[in-house]
């Protein structure tokens, strides 16, 4: 496994499907800030005609729809059909995640727990995503949304720095200092 935290807002990125797994992998990317976004499900169900909006295109990808993205999340389709569109990604050298079908996945979608800029993740590897699930839970109570806020102080902070000549070591030096007197981690 490695972990790696994509920049979304020049990326791609296919959802196929539309039951509540596909739902949630599109209300994910878009807490992510993609700003390129496809959405294709044959016969979609309302909750995602409404999330998905003008995006949502009525039928499954072909090999050059899916070749016109960098990453393709699949969830609440037929398991024939994501074979065929799995291999067809690769084939164009999409990333793809299916749903809970860790053979078809080039990568795993960690649990996410989400401060503003803040971003924990909690993964497996896909062997146990309750335990992740469970994770996540004890994260959401010992970071809540006022992080946040801690962030962007520490952000304003780290500007201010800067022009005072700090290099690398004493930024992170005068970040541990605040961090310790603000008693944020105790």
């Amino acid at each position: 496994m490695l972990p790696i935290i994509l920049d979304t807002t020049e990326l791609t990125i296919a959802i196929v499907g539309s039951g509540p797994q596909a739902c949630r992998r599109l209300q994910m990317v878009d807490a992510a800030g993609a700003s390129f976004v496809r959405v294709f499900a044959e016969n979609a169900e309302a909750p995602m005609r409404e999330l998905a909006g003008d995006r949502l295109v009525e039928n499954w990808p072909d090999a050059e729809d899916l070749a016109a993205c960098h990453v393709v999340y699949m969830a609440n389709i037929d398991a024939g059909l994501q074979e065929t569109l799995t291999a067809q990604a690769r084939a164009g050298k999409t990333l793809v995640n299916v749903e809970d079908v860790k053979p078809l996945c080039d990568f795993h979608v960690p649990a996410l727990v989400r401060r503003g800029d803040l971003l924990l993740t909690v993964s497996t590897g896909g062997k146990s995503p309750g335990l992740a699930r469970g994770l996540k839970a004890k994260l959401e109570e010992q970071y809540p949304a006022v992080w946040a806020e801690r962030l962007n102080v520490l952000s304003d902070r780290r500007e201010r720095w800067r022009p005072e000549g700090a290099d690398f070591s004493e930024l992170i030096e005068r970040t541990n200092q605040l961090i310790e007197a603000e008693r944020w981690l105790s």
